[in-house]
């Protein structure tokens, strides 16, 4: 599979550990907030709640953080901001296709994040739509590896949507119609499969292979986009072997 789920693999690891544990948590909390507000603060009846709750408790943020987020977000506490989702294009060094989703109660601010982290790792800003064409939404589960085989977690989920499983080294990604990720993750929990996250992300068509200097250049961009409070999620269009990601994690 891409380059791109294995360095998503990777920084999931080094995200709970790092430095960065802030701004990760910061990140989650955002995203609770706008699922409680958008759909309602029971997670039994609003799936994207359950799925950002999910992924929170994971990645260790406490509960007492988790429900202040879903009582902002539902407006039964004070202090909830109204976050918008905003989609910025743009290509990286040696034509990587990046698109940046950010959450934020400032869209000038968000813009400027943007604009700046790119203009200074060797990136650019694109009109919208001219690179979203590259990539598709849709729905992706992570399941940790532990005993289970690929043919496990298949059989668990092909009648529920899903297209393929992708072995990732320590996870399976599970790749489905955005709108069938409720029903596989559904699919797992009911064959007492654990999950770590289920999240609608934009995955790439196409994909550029990278060397291990143009590797180093694309992750130093998504570091300095990760790293503006505005932004949520940054998908771009690169495939890295392992012998490259064994030479940049070194």
């Amino acid at each position: 599979m891409s380059g791109h789920s294995k360095w998503a693999t990777t920084k999931h690891k080094k995200a709970v550990i790092d430095a960065k544990r802030g701004k990760l948590f910061a990140k989650m909390i955002k995203n609770i907030e706008v699922a409680a507000r958008t759909g309602g603060a029971d997670p039994a009846g609003n799936p994207t709640l359950f799925d950002a709750i999910q992924k929170a408790k994971k990645s260790s943020v406490p509960n007492k953080n988790i429900d202040s987020a879903v009582k902002r977000g539902a407006g039964l506490e004070a202090g909830g901001a109204d976050y918008e989702t905003i989609m910025y294009e743009g290509y990286g060094p040696n034509g990587v296709a990046v698109l940046i989703e950010c959450l934020t109660d400032n869209r000038n601010r968000a813009a400027s994040d943007v604009r700046v982290a790119m203009t200074r790792n060797g990136g650019s800003m694109a009109d919208p739509g001219s690179v979203s064409y590259l990539f598709n939404r849709k729905g992706v589960v992570i399941v940790p590896k532990g005993e289970l085989t690929e043919d496990d977690v298949l059989g668990a989920v092909l009648d529920a949507g899903a297209e393929e499983v992708n072995d990732l080294g320590e996870t399976f990604e599970v790749l489905s119609e955005a709108t069938d990720m409720v029903a596989v993750r559904t699919a797992l929990q009911e064959a007492g499969i654990d999950y770590d996250s289920a999240e609608a992300n934009f995955v790439p068509t196409m994909q550029v292979e990278l060397d291990e200097d143009g590797a180093r250049k694309i992750f130093k961009l998504i570091d300095a986009l990760e790293d503006s409070d505005d932004v949520q999620n940054v998908f771009a269009n690169f495939d890295v072997s392992d012998d490259v990601m064994a030479k940049v994690d070194a």
